[in-house]
């Protein structure tokens, strides 16, 4: 792989799993020092020991991303070690309750979806942008879903954080457009991952027959997109969510 991201370092939220440790590997690949947050501490160790295993540079933390000290101070303790942030990628967030009607969704269950997804997208953009200001140059990405542009029926809490996703990339991306810092999102339809994997088998088939394409994503096509997105390359997009769904959204 080229080295586009050669002294670069990079913050990979949900890094020890999934879509965010994939995308750190192609990264890491790439020359960045990744820093993989999690809350999950036996997957962060694997995470280490794979990464390193590959002759990569890799710090692992472990981060709740609905807590902003947690945050704050992880994120300032990666600038101060590396001298810099460049990227972050925010890939933590939960499904919470699926093929469930909103009538049978408790308000508890509700709140712990938009604390993990919205509470912790504004967290993490927060203080990534604190980080990257001094040196006027960064890349923020997080991820919403094809559910936050079109809703997905038997998913309220979910559809609702991951829209709300969208609103903080419009919003943020605006008032940063001058910075040299851009934040973006990607939309993804369905793509195969363990999360998905735990969903409730007729909410996955009501997802993927939506898709024009008649397939799920895979970890690499989501990479790739990512990696663009947080890249010197991609200097001209901000407040924009990429569509990752097959054809599904067309706008």
């Amino acid at each position: 792989m080229s080295p586009r991201f050669e002294n670069q370092v990079a913050v990979i939220t949900g890094g020890a799993a999934g879509i965010g440790r994939h995308v750190a590997l192609r990264l890491a690949g790439e020359g960045a020092t990744v820093a993989l947050w999690d809350v999950d501490q036996a997957a962060l160790d694997a995470a280490q020991a794979e990464f390193t295993g590959k002759g990569f540079k890799v710090e692992t933390a472990k981060v709740d991303v609905g807590d902003e000290q947690s945050v704050a101070g992880t994120m300032v303790a990666v600038a101060t070690r590396n001298g810099r942030i460049d990227a972050l990628v925010h890939c933590a967030g939960i499904v919470g309750p699926n093929a469930r009607k909103i009538t049978e969704v408790t308000v508890d269950e509700f709140d712990r979806v938009m604390r993990v997804n919205t509470r912790g997208s504004f967290l993490v953009t927060k203080h990534a942008l604190l980080a990257m200001q001094p040196r006027g140059y960064g890349r923020i990405l997080l991820f919403a879903s094809i559910a936050g542009k079109e809703g997905n029926a038997g998913m309220c809490s979910y559809s609702t954080s991951k829209a709300a996703v969208i609103g903080l990339v419009k919003s943020v991306g605006k008032e940063f457009a001058e910075s040299g810092i851009t934040i973006n999102a990607i939309a993804p339809g369905v793509i195969r991952t363990a999360m998905v994997d735990a969903l409730e088998p007729r909410q996955v088939t009501y997802m993927t027959d939506k898709i024009p394409m008649k397939r799920t994503g895979t970890l690499d096509e989501v990479a790739a997109l990512s990696c663009w997105a947080v890249s010197s390359e991609a200097s001209f997009t901000t407040a924009f969510t990429f569509d990752l769904s097959g054809g599904r959204a067309t706008y």
